[in-house]
């Protein structure tokens, strides 16, 4: 035997969606399952939110918990960040999903005494959302070099895919025996499941890569955000395959002593510097790839945001009797084209086309969107024309934003990545109740006016994708982390 690992039945089947190398089957399955899950809680509790907002707060409260999220969101990252500076990764993801489970089990009882909670509720979920997964792609993006990650982040958002469509499949089901506030405890224990499935993760993951380091220098003990190890860069590959090189030759009874010191390498692929904490928002702020990074997930969600409303303003004059029929419809069939497209269509598209140009494929949909749109504001070409542009978000878009942090360092991609994904996201939302404001109060409901807004953003939403494809290419070409600048000296 040659001593190469052979791929498992469960290696094989993987390979019809993507390039699944032997032995990454197990793993990349657990991921995918542990997206799965923490989406399906989230959907649990997504119409368990609507139920109890309803009676509360009027139509224009969306736009001021938007306001009230980001805000939020300013301390819980900055807090985010500073534990991720104390606790190794797998500990950081279990006090934080911890937190999460007992914020449940307090709206629980809560719920159970009769007493309103129906505007905190809804907050803390855009809250739980957005951190829950961030949290998650930031471990995934720990777990896999550069080239995995390209590779296997497909199938992992295929969980995530299918857990939208479980969880809002089957809500509906528990809710009626139920009541409101069982389903709760379910969203929990599958927080709960999904730190079991990290531990796993983690286990087989640390064994791949990191048997041969002292206990102290791998990522069971460093905390998540130190740069002192990173398992994204083909370094500790390298040492593995040099070391293996040399007990061959050991063997083979050569002196690996006898030999001349080797000529100084190129420049390749560089350890991060010694660790030092940094704000999760300064991070942010003093590191241009994540800034654009930030201002893209600005722009995309605003865009799409605008694109709702303007859905809702046209259903609600077009076909008011309907509305519930209309979004069941719509919402099915742009979660199983989403599924169908991260199936056969992501793995391919960044495998023959690559990363920088796949982060450009929703703009350019969008823009030719609202362009129909902009020209005949009608329901049936905007609901394909939001189909399109959902489905490819939902798909294409979601794998490669949490691809572009590969290159990334880990402290980077624990604390910046949950500065962008969490308030960045709800700036976009922001923005977006803003532009509900506006376009209602000023310019009399016009829907053309939501479309045109949108390709004015799409044309700066484009031109961030561009440059961020570029420059994650020529981060990942030079093995090289972003670089953060460092504080301006007082003086």
């Amino acid at each position: 035997m040659d001593g190469t690992q052979r791929p498992s039945p469960l290696d094989r089947v993987l390979r019809l969606f993507t390039d699944v190398r032997a032995g990454e089957g197990r793993s990349v399955l657990l991921l995918a399952l542990n997206i799965f899950v923490l989406l399906t809680a989230y959907y649990v509790l997504k119409p368990i939110r609507e139920a109890l907002i309803l009676g509360e707060a009027g139509p224009e409260f969306k736009a001021y918990a938007a306001a009230a999220m980001a805000i939020l969101l300013v301390p819980l990252a900055a807090t985010y960040g500073k534990l991720a500076d104390r606790y190794p990764r797998r500990r950081l993801i279990n006090v934080v999903t911890l937190f999460f489970v007992a914020c449940i089990v307090v709206f629980y009882l809560l719920g159970q005494a009769g007493m309103s909670t129906g505007l905190v509720f809804f907050i803390w979920m855009g809250i739980f959302n957005v951190m829950v997964v961030a949290q998650f792609w930031a471990f995934a993006n720990d777990v896999y070099t550069n080239e995995e990650g390209e590779r296997l982040f497909p199938i992992v958002q295929v969980g995530g895919a299918a857990g939208a469509i479980v969880g809002a499949a089957t809500v509906g089901q528990l809710i009626e025996p139920l009541g409101l506030f069982i389903p709760m405890l379910i969203a929990g224990g599958l927080l709960l499941l999904s730190l079991l499935i990290t531990y796993h993760v983690d286990r087989r993951e640390r064994a791949r890569t990191e048997a041969m380091l002292p206990l102290g220098e791998t990522t069971a003990m460093s905390p998540a955000a130190t740069g002192e190890f990173r398992l994204d860069t083909g370094e500790f590959k390298n040492l593995r395959e040099a070391v293996k090189e040399a007990l061959e030759r050991l063997e083979a009874g050569e002196d690996l002593e006898a030999e001349e010191p080797a000529d100084e390498p190129e420049a390749g692929p560089a350890r991060e510097p010694a660790f030092t904490a940094t704000g999760a928002f300064q991070l942010v702020l003093r590191t241009r790839y994540l800034l654009f990074i930030g201002l893209l997930i600005v722009l995309l969600n605003w865009v799409n945001t605008n694109g709702e409303n303007l859905l809702g303003f046209i259903v609600t004059d077009a076909a008011n009797q309907f509305i519930g029929a209309f979004y069941s419809d719509f919402f099915f069939g742009v979660n199983v084209l989403a599924l169908l497209l991260q199936l056969f269509v992501v793995s391919r598209v960044i495998k023959h086309f690559g990363v920088h140009v796949a982060i450009m494929i929703l703009p350019v949909i969008a823009m030719g969107a609202y362009g129909l749109v902009a020209a005949v504001p009608a329901l049936g070409y905007l609901r394909w024309a939001k189909t399109a542009e959902n489905s490819t978000d939902y798909s294409l878009q979601n794998t490669v934003r949490h691809t572009l942090f590969l290159p990334t360092t880990r402290e980077q991609k624990y604390k910046a990545k949950q500065v962008i994904d969490s308030f960045f996201w709800r700036v976009g939302d922001t923005l977006a109740g803003v532009t509900v404001l506006v376009v209602t109060s000023l310019l009399a409901s016009n829907v053309r006016y939501f479309a045109l807004l949108n390709m004015v953003l799409l044309a700066a939403w484009l031109f961030l994708a561009y440059r961020i494809g570029r420059m994650y290419k020529q981060l990942v070409a030079s093995g090289r982390p972003p670089v953060t600048r460092p504080p301006r000296r007082a003086g």
